[in-house]
Order: C-alpha cells, then structure tokens, then sequence
C-alpha cells in the first residue's frame, strides 16, 4: 500500500472533469483517456454523470460525483460556484495542476477554478459534429477562455459543416474509443459473463426510452427483430415506459445486463442497434459489429449526419428516425446474413482510434511542463469579467428554458462516503439524500475541507 501510494505521489495528477450528457459520452471519452494514462500518470474522474457510479471498481480509477444542477441539492444560482469549489478542493488535495473538461459548454464553475488558482491549466475537449444552434455563438469566447482545446477526431469528421469544423483553435486527435482489442474479451469469454448461449445469434439494443417518441423507436427496432430464430436480445436499460408497461412485442424475449465498460463484451454479439452517438459509433463499428443505426436528433450532437456517413460508406445501415416503419425495416436487415458479413467485413477496415492515447500524452505533457507563473493582471481580469457575464447568461438560461428539478430533497445529514461499490453509488446517486463522494485514499484533512463546502451550499440549497 504505501509502494502504491508513493508511485501515485510521484506522478503527475490529471483531473478529467465531464458534463452530463444525454448519453455516456462525455463519460466515456473521459475514461478511454483515464485507462490509457493510468501506467504514467494519476488520473481521477470527476462528472455530474450518475453513470460515474461503474467507473472505479471496474476500472481501478479513482473518481468523484458532483450533483448536478438539475439535482434540486443546490440552489441554480450557487451551482456554479459549488462546482469551482470542489475542483479546487480535489486539486488541491491530489496535487493536481491540469483539469481537462469534456462537454458541450464548459461550465462556469470549471472556468472559474482559474480565478482562484491561476497555476491550473484548463484544457476543453470539444467533440466536433456540432449542430448548428445558438451555442454556436459563444466558441470563440469560450475557447478563449481555456488554455487549450482539443477535438477528438470523428469517423464522420469529413462531413463535419458544423460551427466548430471551422475553426483552428483546437488539436485534433484520432477518434476516441473505450473498445480496445487488446483489453476485449474473447466471444466465448464475453457470452459466458453475460450469460448467453454460446451457439444462438445476439443482439445487442442500446436505445434511450422515457418520453413517447423514444418508446416507439425502442418499440419500432425490437419488432424487427421479430423471426430471427433463436434471437438473444441484450438490452442495458429495462425497456419499458414512462409508467412501467413492457416496450418489447409479443414473441420477443429480451435480457437486461449492466457491465461496464461493455465494450470489452462487444465480441459477444451479431449485432446491434444503437443512436448515433460518439462512443456508440466509436465503439461498435471498430469492434466489426453490425450495426443498425437510430439517431437522437435532440442536443448538440449532429447524429443524423453520422448516420448518414456510416450508411453510405457501407460501415452500418441507417434507419430514419422520423419513420417508425423504416425503423423496423432496417433492423429487419440484420437478420440477413449476408447482410452482416458485409458491414462486418467493411469495418474491420476501419481506421485508427487511439485517440485516447494521444489525448493523455497531451494531458500528460502539459502537467510535466506546466509552471508557477500567474497570468498576467489584466487576463486574470478579463477571465473575472467573463467567467461573472457566463454565470449570469447561464442562468437566465436556466430560467428561460428550465430543466425537470426534483424537489423531493430529503432532510437527512449529508452523506459522506469513499465507497466505491456499484450498487451503493447507484442507490446514493440516484437518492434523495444529500450525498458527498469523496475520492478515495483522500486526507482527514480533505473531508473537513468537504463538509465545509458542503455546508456552505447545501444548508442554503433547499427549493424555496
């Protein structure tokens, strides 16, 4: 323990803050990187992200959940300089000089860590394929306000017409992927951790459901899979909606797992649906799944046009996700075996992703070499300024197009805990209870640094 210790110590610490996105993405990406820089450096994972409760026992990482905005645990108001507080908080207890931020928007609260320790460097990891809304606008102020930006690199990116495929400001890498073959389960090894027939077809589902236009697209893409003969349906989330009713057809029997990160199980599977997000692409085609692709065209994330890149580039087949008829035509497809053999074999031609790699050597090169200089007066003033213009348009945009906030905030004391086992960081994430992750192997000195930022916020944080 104290040789590990002592090695931890010696390496530079890199913190891999992310935003909540409405798939894992964000988180993903952020792991990749994590995994690829565990040998040489000490990365921890900081996000808003529930998803975060898989990451450290299954990867060794060491990481923090910080309750989102939309919690109802922090008045929107302070929720950005809770945010700064505890990213100072874990720098200053691990020792960290570079905070990297995968997101959209770089919050507030992240620009603001500058302010008060201006020997951090912050980096933003701005995936491409923007669709063009009004976030647009604010890029060039945004990247500004970083001390570098990187983009990682996109399959797609050759269709990019996006606000951010013009602009030079940031490195680009090759795309990121959490799918490494070296770290894959063998087929045989990933079917006998999911429980599945080692000699019967699998298909794996990963669609959102929750609102009624998803439900039907879950619906639409199960019911073409209706006929293919000793089908395994893999699903990671209980497909039913919003008040419990079974989305899966009659004849269809499907299988709800939880692993993390599945993409070491892709092996186990003949094929699969999924939206078009970044690490859904990222992962399946480089593992040579055959895949049916379902875009979700809500948020930033120009999924309709990667779609589109895979289908005619002959990686994946693409259903449109406005007709629900189209939907079940295309995952009728997968049943064809000819079908498969051909996106199979087109995607084991794919290129290099081993932008997780790069982004850490990056990450790592900027910590090896960052310095004690401040910034100078009147940059420290501009960032002032600007991080107090941010705050206030972030919450008026909070106001003007608010977010379902739950309000049912338990009275109990605030819970603290370095636990790191799945099934009591779901439960405490996902509860009503005030809850505090603290990194682990963290100083006595640390939790009392917590309680004070705790009690700061959340004594104030109660829905008025």
């Amino acid at each position: 323990m104290f040789y590990e210790k002592f090695q931890r110590v010696a390496k530079a610490t890199i913190i891999l803050a992310t935003s909540n996105g409405i798939g894992m993405g964000h988180l993903a990406r952020a792991t990749a990187v994590a995994l690829e820089m565990k040998e040489l450096a000490n990365p921890i994972i900081v996000s808003v992200a529930g998803g975060i409760a898989e990451l450290p026992a299954a990867t060794g990482i060491r990481c923090e959940y910080i309750p989102g905005k939309n919690r109802g645990w922090i008045k929107r108001n302070l929720w950005d300089s809770y945010l700064q507080a505890r990213l100072l908080a874990v720098a200053e207890e691990t020792g960290a000089t570079v905070i990297s931020f995968d997101g959209v928007v770089p919050y507030p609260g992240f620009i603001a860590t500058k302010i008060a320790n201006p020997n951090l460097q912050l980096i933003w990891v701005r995936r491409g394929l923007w669709q063009k809304n009004a976030l647009r606008f604010a890029l060039p102020f945004q990247s500004r306000l970083v001390d570098k930006v990187i983009e990682p690199g996109d399959i797609a990116r050759g269709i990019d017409k996006g606000p951010t495929s013009r602009r030079k400001d940031a490195h680009l890498t090759s795309p990121v992927s959490l799918f490494n073959p070296d770290r894959a389960k063998s087929r045989s090894e990933a079917r006998s951790i999911l429980g599945l027939d080692p000699a019967k077809p699998a298909v794996l589902v990963q669609l959102g459901t929750g609102d009624g236009d998803m439900n039907e697209k879950m619906r639409a893409a199960l019911t073409g899979l209706l006929g293919w003969r000793d089908l395994q349906v893999v699903l990671t989330k209980n497909p039913v909606d919003e008040i419990g009713n079974s989305l899966v057809p009659e004849g269809l029997t499907v299988k709800v797992v939880r692993y993390f990160p599945l993409a070491d199980l892709l092996f186990a599977f003949d094929g699969a649906i999924a939206a078009t997000g970044y690490n859904s692409v990222h992962e399946l085609l480089p593992a040579a799944i055959p895949t049916v692709f379902v875009s979700n065209i809500r948020g930033t994330d120009n999924q309709d046009a990667r779609a589109r890149w895979c289908h005619e580039n002959g990686y994946a087949l693409r259903a449109n996700h406005a007709d629900l008829a189209d939907i079940t035509h295309a995952v009728s497809q997968l049943q064809d075996d000819a079908i498969r053999e051909r996106l199979h074999s087109k995607c084991a031609a794919l290129g290099d992703t081993s932008g997780g790699l790069e982004i850490a050597q990056i990450l790592i090169d900027i910590a090896k070499n960052s310095n004690k200089r401040s910034e100078p007066l009147v940059r420290r003033f501009s960032r002032k300024i600007a991080v107090i213009s941010l705050r206030q348009a972030t919450y008026l945009y909070r106001k003007i197009r608010p977010q379902k906030i739950s309000h049912d905030v338990s009275k109990e004391e605030i819970l603290y805990s370095s636990e790191i086992d799945v099934e009591f960081l779901r439960s405490a994430i996902k509860g009503n209870r005030h809850f505090e992750q603290l990194v682990t192997d963290s100083s006595k000195n640390y939790l009392e640094v917590r309680r004070k930022i705790a009690n700061r916020f959340h004594s104030k944080s109660f829905p008025e």
